[in-house]
């Protein structure tokens, strides 16, 4: 009937069975309440997409909030000669690397923004990339390298900055800031 998750599951559950209820709606979920299963996980973003997925497996009556068919998002890495990132949301159909989840779209999209100006590979629709002719604006402000115009990037140069973002993405960011310094120090 109902899914939740607590840092402090005895604090939380003995707030169910106080004499003062919050809300009636509180008193009508105690009242049906016959057994209560808990599950351990190891980190609150674990607890957090387990509480997702049952609520999603289970559509409890008391869940209202996460019961909508919106899931939560993910930045996408296409597996395209030239791959290109992207905020995705739903099932996983696209060839590529997903990373996430992440709390919210907005989260997401600021992740994306930083990350085309650090390594400034595609976001632009596959459709979008295969009929240019000329570089577009994210090229000309320095935000896509411009892998569409033949000539503009090396094959190998625009591999490296797809690494580089699935190194960062994947929380290795020392690594990255190693090979950095090192294609730094070489090119000085």
């Amino acid at each position: 009937i109902y899914v939740g998750k607590a840092k402090d599951l005895k604090k939380r559950l003995s707030s169910y069975f106080r004499s003062n209820l919050a809300s009636r709606k509180t008193e009508a979920l105690v009242a049906q309440i016959q057994q209560i299963d808990v599950t351990v996980t190891h980190t609150e973003t674990e607890a957090l997409l387990l509480e997702h997925n049952y609520i999603k497996l289970y559509q409890p009556r008391y869940n209202v909030l996460l019961r909508d068919d919106k899931s939560y998002p993910f930045i996408f890495l296409s597996g395209d000669t030239h791959p290109r990132l992207a905020m995705h949301r739903g099932a996983k159909h696209a060839k590529g690397e997903y990373f996430g989840p992440f709390p919210n779209g907005y989260a997401v999209r600021e992740t994306l923004a930083l990350l085309q100006k650090i390594f400034p590979i595609r976001q632009c629709e596959n459709s979008v990339y295969r009929n240019r002719s000329r570089p577009c604006l994210q090229y000309q402000i320095g935000r896509c390298l411009g892998p569409c115009v033949e000539g503009l990037v090396s094959e190998e140069e625009y591999a490296q900055q797809v690494e580089y973002v699935r190194l960062f993405l994947s929380g290795k960011d020392d690594q990255v800031l190693t090979q950095l310094i090192s294609r730094m120090e070489t090119a000085s």
